[in-house]
């Protein structure tokens, strides 16, 4: 018999939820005959997959430890870099500056060499995070920019910070994120944009449309122009929905596509300025976030903001251009 005890990093979640985290091999239905059967208990009696745990808790998995090591998944600590910068940070949240470049989660072609892991080394060095003693609970990041966009990530380095900082992102306006940008063409007057991401599984395209079409997700975007030369515009941006390339894909869909962006970018002025700059990345940078209103026990962040320097190359074009 295996006895785990509830700690600050794995209550306030139910327990179902928690046994998948536990023991990921193992499936739900499995999980759930175990719990109908006794054979996973809390305080030494039976309990609904919807029990929500509470720190002091004492679990009984009346498994051989065979069988709950060959339910696990080895928790790995990569030797990997450290490409971040430290914005700020204390016992609950780390906010770090991300280069361009770097994928924040793994993809299909790079599992190592991620900011994430590049914090849980971090953490795991400082002798904050030790997945030897942590039962399900992993440092996560709270938002996600794309590999090409520079700025912050916001981190929560327990489970109670990341359920507090998730909850403040789903509300309306209490975590404000603004990005810089410079794009083709003049801007000259703020604008809010509306409209829908939505892919054309013909084409394999995603597309800004006007109407919600079946699968679309609604976007709003705020533009604030800061320069202009004619030819490009400096921008503050603000997301109102966070869609994946909601910001490139915005700006692409009104004529002022990002400079750099090979996606949705113009080829021939991205040429100008890699063949000028050696620019290989979309000049979009997140570098400011406002927490308007915060919850639970990130109340103290309420009112805080926080700004992210420009990449050296971002100043240098815009002293350039303006």
């Amino acid at each position: 018999m295996k006895e785990i005890v509830i700690g600050r990093n794995e209550v306030n979640q139910r327990i179902d939820k928690f046994l998948k985290k536990y023991l990921p091999k193992a499936s739900l239905s499995f999980l759930y005959k175990m719990l109908r059967k006794k054979n996973i208990k809390v305080n030494n009696g039976k309990v609904e997959p919807q029990y929500i745990l509470k720190a002091g808790d004492s679990i009984q998995l009346y498994f051989s430890e065979d069988t709950i090591l060959n339910f696990q998944e080895e928790k790995k600590i990569y030797d990997v870099d450290m490409e971040f910068h430290i914005l700020y940070e204390d016992q609950s949240i780390l906010l770090v500056n991300k280069p361009a470049g770097l994928l924040v989660h793994e993809d299909a072609k790079e599992s190592k060499n991620t900011l994430v892991n590049q914090v849980i080394k971090y953490l795991y060095d400082k002798m904050e995070y030790d997945p030897t003693h942590e039962k399900t609970f992993v440092p996560a990041s709270i938002n996600r920019i794309d590999r090409n966009t520079s700025g912050i990530v916001i981190f929560g380095k327990n489970y109670e910070s990341v359920q507090n900082l998730n909850e403040m992102m789903r509300q309306k306006d209490a975590v404000r994120k603004y990005y810089r940008t410079i794009v083709k063409g003049s801007m000259t007057k703020p604008q809010e944009l509306s409209g829908f991401l939505w892919k054309d599984e013909k084409l394999n395209l995603v597309k800004v449309v006007e109407r919600h079409r079946t699968g679309a997700k609604e976007i709003r975007t705020r533009l604030k122009p800061i320069k202009s030369n004619g030819s490009f515009s400096l921008l503050e941006v603000e997301i109102i929905t966070g869609r994946s390339h909601q910001i490139r894909l915005h700006l692409s869909s009104i004529g002022h596509p990002i400079i750099g962006d090979a996606k949705y970018g113009d080829p021939k002025i991205n040429k100008g300025f890699r063949d000028k700059y050696n620019l290989n990345n979309q000049l979009l940078h997140a570098y400011r976030i406002v927490f308007e209103k915060a919850v639970g026990t990130m109340q103290y962040l309420q009112g805080r903001e926080f700004v992210c320097p420009l990449p050296e190359i971002f100043h240098q074009i815009e002293k350039d251009l303006f």
